[in-house]
């Protein structure tokens, strides 16, 4: 079991370390604050407060914000292993730049976890709207999850967990041509008590990867998820 945690780690990080060779590349920073509800054992709501800052930009190091995100998602667990959730979310853009357009979108979600021994596996189908002034995007998601302690075989209150995905996404609006992008994540997480999470990682995204000039986007990424 051992062995197979630090094939799966390795096998989600290795295309990472081809990044800083890719042209196009853009990266950012991207803190997130979270908040778990739990109204009943299978009803859930979720809080999160995103913020997605410039750190290279046209071959340069800066610090500037490019949007700040408000997400509500209210989530129906309809089996032990398998739920159901939407969610709306608010983004701020055009607030830092002018040229752009905030964004209203609406996304519903359908998740299933499997976990036979120590590794939890999950595979989750996501639909959204993305809504703007100028335009209206479908987009169509599918990601594959792993997560799992690094210690031993459960975890425990202080001890560290990885979680890794990958994910492809497709987006289709009127008059433009569809979009297709991948994107691939690894995490280290710490509970630090029952309640309380602190992860950070990093992430890749090839976006629109079958057209000519496809863009490198590599992120940081630090969160704080408090249950109550």
């Amino acid at each position: 079991m051992y062995c197979t945690k630090w094939f799966l780690i390795v096998l989600l990080l290795l295309p990472l370390a081809t990044v800083g060779a890719q042209t196009n590349l853009t990266g950012y920073w991207q803190p997130q604050v979270a908040a778990n509800y739990k109204v009943t054992g299978t009803y859930s709501h979720n809080f999160s407060l995103a913020s997605r800052n410039y750190i290279y930009d046209d071959e340069a190091l800066t610090l500037r914000v490019r949007q700040l995100d408000l997400a509500h998602f209210s989530k129906l667990k309809v089996r032990d292993d398998q739920s159901i959730a939407f969610g709306i979310q608010y983004r701020f853009r055009n607030n830092f730049e002018k040229s752009r357009e905030n964004e209203l979108r609406l996304t519903q979600q359908y998740n299933i976890t499997n976990k036979p021994f120590a590794i939890r596996y999950g595979h989750r189908v996501r639909t959204e709207q993305r809504i703007t002034n100028s335009l209206t995007t479908h987009r169509f998601r599918y990601r594959f999850a792993v997560d799992f302690p690094l210690m031993g075989e459960k975890l425990n209150v202080g001890e560290p967990y990885f979680v890794g995905s990958l994910e492809n996404l497709l987006s289709v609006a009127k008059n433009n041509s569809p979009e297709y992008d991948a994107r691939l994540s690894g995490q280290i997480g710490w509970e630090l008590n029952r309640g309380l999470k602190l992860q950070m990682g990093v992430e890749y995204r090839m976006e629109d990867y079958s057209s000519s000039l496809p863009q490198n986007i590599l992120f940081l990424l630090t969160s704080a998820q408090l249950s109550l």
